[in-house]
């Protein structure tokens, strides 16, 4: 199973562990997309910046 994460907010504003957690997420820019695969770690990450993202499950990869 993989998750398509897309950043829909801006970093503007946000704490600097969010900033973090978006670089590593792999995410630059709004409407930017990225695949990865479903881990704890990475849905941690995902769960700290919630706000600023939208997750949608993929299936396959």
């Amino acid at each position: 199973m993989a998750l398509k994460v897309t950043q829909v907010k801006g970093l503007a504003g946000t704490k600097p562990k969010h900033r973090e957690n978006m670089k590593t997420l792999g995410l630059r820019r709004i409407r930017h997309s990225v695949v990865l695969q479903d881990t704890p770690a990475v849905r941690g990450m995902i769960h700290a910046v919630r706000h600023l993202v939208t997750v949608e499950e993929v299936a396959g990869e």
